[in-house]
């Protein structure tokens, strides 16, 4: 582990550290949660009012007194009210809460749901009425039927169709004669805690949507504690979603919303509640029927992909290269080796050993330049010691790049490695806190991998550390420790590691300690894992390479004559340049 290298992972702990200490919680506490929309604020629940100016009909639905009930398939336990025509509660019935409760995605008086549309009365709000309803069994489906009549020659209907497998509702609605050029629909949802950890939870639950054709997803991002986030959109949307962070609740319009208002603030942890979500659609009226549908469940990559709407891409897997790594490799991966039916434990084992195995060569490479380095360092100190000067800078970098070539050394052979190696370690990091696989998946004392392990609960909060001892990621710290002490031991023979015993032996350890003690312990496993078989293979490499045969072979190398190319003619002029330069200025 050369300088190039401890910088890089001096960075990426870096970069990694901001993320983890940025993130937000919200003051809330008042009952009656209330969410702003265009800058107004709206009660989850509305009360009845008088609307004898929109007709009898109406008039006669807003005191008729509304009735709950239920209907459910193989997966989702799904509750309606006539009073609004609504979806009442959602249950996710092959998931519990952290706590072994049932998660609820909605819940009665946290989510309130309206279309709002213009009849030749005046303005209707859905919200306020009761509505009539008729339950329909079907070999393949239960459909749901809410009407609402508006006057004697129409009215207006909610039908939903509930499929005897899967995640997805048909949501269509009908109305008569509308006027104006589109209707709007106002949605509100609070999230509920289902996850141990609050704020690994809150960084991971946001608004999601996507704008038709494209396949990238845009998300709001990430509230601080008391603090609202809120963002327009009037191009065309395919897609809305309450996203948590392992479940999400996704409304999809067949055509496209004509334009979306978003907001979102977030709770301080202590009442069970994670963020207050809105959302006001606009629809273009085009007839007199709309295609909606819902998506109630979980965020996991192939149930979410089997649907062909890129919902997967609100899965939180890195941008860039990163992402691709995740659904192109990682994923399938996973999958594979979870499909043999062994436990989790064995399957993180596993896909950290085919990883280590992949990249072997280019470790191994690494570990064959860093022994090189080694064997010519008397030559490289000689070198140093007829260019003590300052002004002999380039002379010495001539010669020690001579040396480099006439031994064979690529100086950037042990930095390659770890460059290729960082999107992957990175991939890794957002993969394992958004695998929903994980999830309630115990392994020896950590009851849940997708939260951190706690051993020991501390009776105050240490900053940037928390409030317990998480095992996984004090043993992967003292892991690191040890495979720090072997690169030191192997790197040490190059002059600009002297520095760096600090950096590599103690304060990279203890930051990593102090980054994952709240992160997921299923990561904190495969890192300990991964330096684990890190200090298998440098036993393994010292146990291979022979360095006495490695010296010999690097002196009987034939040495050809190398023309230089014209960007190193160039680099040497300005070098000389610039050495004469410093000459006659200190001559001054």
């Amino acid at each position: 582990m050369n300088k190039q290298t401890i910088t890089g992972l001096l960075l990426i702990g870096v970069i990694l550290f901001g993320f983890s200490y940025f993130q937000s919680k919200r003051v809330s506490g008042q009952e009656g949660a209330l969410v702003e929309v265009s800058g107004e604020d709206v009660p989850l629940m509305v009360e009845r009012a008088s609307f004898e100016h929109l007709g009898a009909e109406l008039m006669a639905a807003s005191q008729e007194r509304d009735e709950n009930f239920t209907v459910e398939n193989d997966v989702i336990r799904v509750e309606f009210s006539t009073f609004g025509g609504v979806v009442r509660d959602v249950v996710l019935k092959d998931y519990t809460t952290f706590n072994g409760g049932p998660l609820h995605l909605w819940s009665p008086g946290s989510n309130y749901f309206n279309l709002k549309t213009f009849l030749p009365q005046g303005q209707v709000d859905t919200g306020y009425f009761n509505f009539q309803h008729t339950v329909t069994a079907r070999a393949d489906a239960t459909v749901v039927s809410m009407r609402l009549p508006v006057d004697s020659l129409g009215h207006i209907e909610f039908l939903y169709t509930i499929p005897r497998e899967g995640y997805m509702i048909d949501f269509d609605v009908r109305l008569p004669e509308t006027r104006g050029g589109s209707f709007d629909i106002d949605w509100h949802n609070t999230s509920l805690q289902n996850e141990r950890g609050f704020d690994n939870e809150n960084n991971y639950t946001t608004i999601a949507y996507r704008y038709p054709g494209v396949k990238s997803v845009e998300q709001l991002g990430i509230a601080r504690a008391g603090a609202k986030k809120d963002k327009s959109e009037d191009a065309r949307v395919e897609w809305v979603a309450f996203k948590q962070q392992f479940f999400s609740s996704v409304l999809i319009a067949d055509g496209a919303f004509g334009g979306v208002d978003m907001a979102m603030s977030t709770h301080d942890g202590k009442d069970g509640e994670v963020k207050d979500f809105s959302a006001a659609l606009t629809v273009p009226v085009e007839g007199e029927s709309y295609g909606f549908r819902f998506y109630f469940g979980p965020n996991k990559f192939s149930v979410m992909k089997g649907y062909g709407l890129g919902m997967e891409r609100m899965i939180a897997l890195g941008w860039m290269s990163f992402g691709w790594i995740s659904r192109g490799a990682l994923i399938p991966l996973f999958e594979w080796i979870s499909g043999w039916g062994i436990g989790i434990g064995w399957v993180i084992l596993l896909m950290t050993f085919i990883i280590k195995l992949v990249i072997s060569p280019l470790t191994f490479t690494s570990y064959v330049s860093s022994a090189k380095m080694r064997i010519i360092r008397p030559e490289v100190d000689q070198i140093n010691a007829k260019y003590p000067k300052q002004d002999d800078a380039m002379k010495k970098q001539q010669a020690t790049m001579e040396l480099y070539r006439k031994a064979g050394i690529n100086p950037l052979a042990g930095c390659i490695p770890m460059l290729i190696q960082f999107p992957i370690m990175i991939a890794m990091f957002r993969f394992f806190p958004a695998a929903i696989e994980l999830r309630g998946e115990s392994l020896w004392w950590a009851t849940d991998l997708s939260s951190y392990d706690s051993i020991l609960q501390l009776p105050f909060n240490i900053p940037f550390y928390g409030n317990h001892v998480s095992l996984f990621a004090l043993l992967m710290a003292v892991s690191l420790y040890f495979t720090s002490v072997l690169n030191f031991r192997q790197q040490s023979a190059q002059p600009q590691m002297a520095g760096m015993k600090f950096m590599m032996l103690y304060f990279m350890p203890l930051f990593t300690l102090f980054l994952l003690n709240n992160f997921s312990s299923g990561l904190c496993y495969y890192y300990l894992l991964g330096n684990l078989f890190t200090i298998l293979q440098m036993y393994a490499a010292k146990w291979i390479i022979d360095e006495d045969k490695l010296h010999q072979k690097m002196n009987s190398r034939p040495v050809k004559a190398k023309k230089k190319s014209a960007f190193m003619q160039r680099l040497e002029e300005a070098q000389r340049a610039q050495a004469q330069q410093a000459a006659q200025q200190k001559r001054r």
